[in-house]
């Protein structure tokens, strides 16, 4: 990873130099950073180019590269974008130092480097050829600004580690991240103050996590499921709040099997429970003193003899009886029981559950925003403000008695989908808002669209997204 190194005095000479520019710019405000040399070969470009805010160039000089950033630095705000984006122009460099000038906010220097963190991550542990100039090479960015501080980079190091540690578990293979895998892998987080426990396929029956189950009894993988604390105000008895993802490592479809052509995606069917632990991670990393537990449910969907039938009727945890008529409808299978375990065990009053569950809400939202359904205004509000600060956008559609009617089913409790196409994305949070306890505020994300990227941005390069983890993060530091 890059060495990020915030430096008050020193100019760095022989690194490639980034400096930001507007239109008004001239050859005495650049030559307090950069030569005369380097300075008049920087606004030779300018002149020739017609630049707009937000667009990047660069100019080689005798002794180094010149990055040119246009901005309006009153006005500049997104610095983690910019950072992404100036990645782009320095990747192939060393190292590079960054200028900031006196009008960005006091945390700019921190935000670019958690952009260049974002923009700078890839998933290539399995390509065994690669050429030299394939391989990373930036290895220090220097930050030269007034008042700056390793020690305040460290919680915007943490949000990058979770991140990143989101995108690794969601870009691995179903044959390497099955769910056994998994739950080892958040057993290992324990080194960081939090408190694991995971729960075999025998605990699971113990405990009732019959939907799950039904969803997992036709791999020969067998489920887990993995909860997680972090007590960060031991003056507080009770839970801040409660995160639910879910995990299906590997999505066929079971016996409502999924068409062959793009089926490869479905490894990322476990990107809510990526998200989950990931923001675990770095609520533990920056040791926020908030109270807050988890779950995410741990299974694989595979068609097999063994596997349930369209038709089967199963007692969920919370009693309540489910007719399944899709069986690749089980995400919120397994989003069920962990909701009712979570609440039942550990009297949580606030929950988010996060889901790659819907396809439906990629016709509704496209790869634009999440969607956010729930009972409670306020906690959805927060969520959706939580989404602005992070860059993680949401918006909210309804849920109403019309649309809860359509999960009735004739001869049980409820159906687990509706025999209608229609807002297939709400029936969805209709059936998990029917385990939801009496007095606890709940909302539901869905994330599907969101969980990859399959063209890159300055921020999120091609692959899984890590999203929800900075969306979850600035939410509990509210609480905190």
């Amino acid at each position: 990873m890059t060495q990020y190194v915030f430096e008050n005095k020193r100019l760095f000479a022989n690194t490639t130099a980034v400096v930001f520019a507007t239109p008004k710019t001239n050859i005495q405000s650049l030559s307090k950073y950069l030569s005369e040399q380097e300075a008049s070969a920087a606004l030779q470009c300018l002149k020739h180019l017609s630049l707009k805010s937000g667009d990047i160039t660069s100019v080689q000089t005798q002794k180094r590269k010149i990055v040119i950033v246009i901005a309006e630095l009153k006005k500049e705000k997104n610095y983690q974008l910019l950072g992404g984006k100036i990645y782009k122009h320095i990747k192939k460099e060393t190292s590079a130092t960054i200028i900031l000038p006196d009008e960005f906010e006091n945390t700019a220097a921190y935000e670019m480097a958690l952009g260049i963190e974002l923009g700078s991550y890839s998933f290539d542990k399995y390509i065994t050829k690669r050429a030299d100039k394939d391989f990373p090479k930036l290895e220090t960015v220097y930050f030269k600004a007034k008042n700056l501080s390793a020690k305040e980079y460290i919680p915007y190091a943490a949000l990058a580690n979770g991140v990143r540690y989101a995108r690794d578990l969601t870009n691995e293979p179903s044959n390497n991240m099955t769910p056994q895998i998994m739950a080892d892998e958040i057993k290992r987080l324990g080194y960081l103050g939090l408190d694991i426990e995971i729960l075999d396929e025998k605990r699971m029956k113990s405990n009732d996590f019959n939907l799950a189950l039904s969803v997992a009894q036709c791999s020969e993988n067998k489920p887990r499921v993995a909860i997680l604390k972090w007590i960060g105000n031991k003056e507080n008895e009770n839970f801040d709040l409660g995160l639910v993802g879910k995990g299906v490592t590997f999505d066929a479809g079971g016996i409502s099997l999924k068409p062959g052509n793009g089926m490869w995606d479905m490894k990322q069917d476990m990107a809510g429970a990526a998200a989950v632990v990931g923001a675990m991670k770095v609520i533990a990393l920056q040791k926020l003193p908030v109270n807050v537990v988890a779950i995410v449910g741990l299974v694989e969907n595979m068609p097999s003899g063994t596997a349930t039938r369209p038709g089967d009727i199963v007692t969920s945890m919370s009693g309540q009886t489910v007719e399944i008529l899709n069986t690749d409808a089980e995400g919120r299978l397994v989003l069920a029981d962990c909701l009712w375990y979570i609440q039942s065990q550990y009297n949580v009053k606030k929950v988010i559950d996060i889901a790659t569950l819907t396809g439906a809400i990629m016709v509704a939202l496209g790869t634009e925003m999440a969607g956010v359904m729930g009972n409670s205004q306020t906690l959805i509000e927060t969520i959706k403000n939580a989404g602005l600060n992070a860059g993680e956008e949401v918006w909210q559609l309804p849920i109403n008695s019309a649309y809860n009617k359509m999960m009735d089913s004739d001869i049980a409790d409820m159906k687990n989908i509706s025999e209608s196409r229609n807002a297939g994305s709400i029936t969805a949070a209709c059936f998990l808002q029917r385990f939801i306890q009496k007095g606890v505020k709940w909302a539901h994300l869905d994330i599907a669209g969101m969980d990859k990227e399959n063209k890159g941005r300055p921020l999120t390069p091609k692959g899984a997204s890590g999203f929800g983890v900075k969306l979850f993060v600035e939410i509990i530091k509210k609480l905190s």
